[in-house]
């Protein structure tokens, strides 16, 4: 009796983190376009994915999550979606900067 109890409740609580996440979906990537209306990402698979966004889609930057940034094209996202209608909707697009590669300094010529 205690051992059914036991393992019934343990299946549970094991189980019970899947029911959390809900219907939304995560898609991963570089951002390759970006306008008001969606984000396009290229998957690390080589999969392009076009994500719509909305007044509702809330943007947060690494390093700077209270900030109005906005992902830029080359950035590396993590956008929260919903699927409406056959189309992702972004809830929320997690985002930080490439990184920037300086541009090569001209020798000066000795004088």
């Amino acid at each position: 009796m205690w051992l059914h109890l036991i393992l019934t409740l343990t299946c549970l609580f094991i189980s019970t983190p899947g029911f959390a996440h809900g219907t939304g979906q995560h898609v991963l990537g570089t951002v390759t376009a970006i306008d008001a209306t969606h984000v396009e990402v290229k998957t690390p698979k080589g999969k392009t994915v076009d994500v719509q966004v909305n007044k509702q889609t809330r943007f947060k930057e690494k390093g700077n999550p209270k900030g109005d940034n906005l992902p830029v094209v080359g950035d590396r996202v993590v956008i929260e979606a919903v699927k409406d209608d056959k189309v992702l909707l972004a809830t929320e697009i997690h985002f930080s900067a490439a990184k920037r590669v300086p541009a090569p300094m001209q020798p000066v010529p000795a004088q």
